[in-house]
């Protein structure tokens, strides 16, 4: 019963600026973090951010860090990633991870 869908991806160019949202169902309150995962097709999945649940910390990888954010709207049970200054290298399909589930993922395309 536990679903994660993920939406926002898309195409744009180098710099611009996309925002994911990953919509839940499903997740019970003993849960320990929420995640963006991303995977370039032959490449392993990486970690791109977390959020801790309970105290709300904020985890990022250094290849995105000060420029992507992850945040929670828990009333819309959606989590976000906000992507700023997008390079050609954030190209991937992008996961959500919650409730050890994952969604099927949303493709982000950065030209140069």
């Amino acid at each position: 019963q536990v679903q994660l869908v993920e939406s926002g991806g898309g195409l744009v160019q180098s710099g611009g600026s996309l925002r994911l949202s990953c919509v839940t169902s499903g997740f019970t309150y003993d849960y320990y973090a929420i995640a963006w995962f991303r995977q370039v097709p032959g490449k392993q999945r990486e970690g791109v951010s977390c959020l801790s649940v309970g105290d709300e910390k904020t985890y990022y990888a250094a290849s995105v860090e000060g420029r992507f954010t992850i945040s929670r709207d828990n009333a819309k049970n959606t989590v976000y990633l906000q992507m700023n200054s997008l390079k050609p290298e954030d190209t991937a399909v992008y996961y959500c991870n919650g409730m050890q589930s994952w969604g099927q993922g949303t493709q982000v395309t950065v030209s140069s």
